[in-house]
């Protein structure tokens, strides 16, 4: 984990806060961009936007979740943030796999392949979306607890 640690500026504790906000930001465009699609009448352009919008997320989630554990062993960790990192570690890998899993079945119900979805499996893949949207503000509060309340990854100390 060293090596991820490595490429990080040496103003920055570590790579976790300069990744983390870009599968934040990709997801939950996702989610919205996949809502409008479906409000549009299955708008096939907006669906696939938004699954491109779930892959590129996923991938950013899953390194954020991987440069975020290995950021814990190198930032002090004061006493009463520990159990808020065990749940923040949590939360974040329940999100990576869900996100994971929904982004897979998007890639293959979605495929240019295949003919055009019914408007049951849109409504459902754009609800789904929802809770991982629900996921992904758990893990997100979690993470800035850590910062604003415990200082973790800053200077303060």
């Amino acid at each position: 984990m060293d090596v991820v640690q490595n490429w990080a500026p040496n103003w920055a504790p570590n790579l976790h806060p300069l990744l983390v906000h870009f599968p934040i930001a990709l997801l939950s465009a996702a989610v919205v961009v996949d809502l409008v699609a479906w409000g549009f009448g299955r708008n096939r352009g907006l669906r696939q936007g938004a699954t491109l919008l779930y892959v590129l997320g996923t991938l950013g989630a899953m390194a954020a979740y991987v440069t975020g554990r290995a950021a814990s062993q190198t930032v002090w960790l004061p006493g009463m943030a520990h159990a808020v990192v065990s749940e923040h570690w949590d939360w974040a890998l329940r999100t990576v796999w869900f996100f994971g899993v929904v982004t897979a079945v998007r890639l293959v119900l979605l495929r240019p392949s295949r003919s055009g979805p019914g408007p049951a499996v849109v409504a459902v893949l754009a609800l789904v979306g929802l809770l991982g949207f629900g996921l992904l503000y758990e893990t997100s509060d979690r993470g800035g607890r850590l910062v604003y309340q415990h200082g973790v990854g800053t200077t303060r100390r």
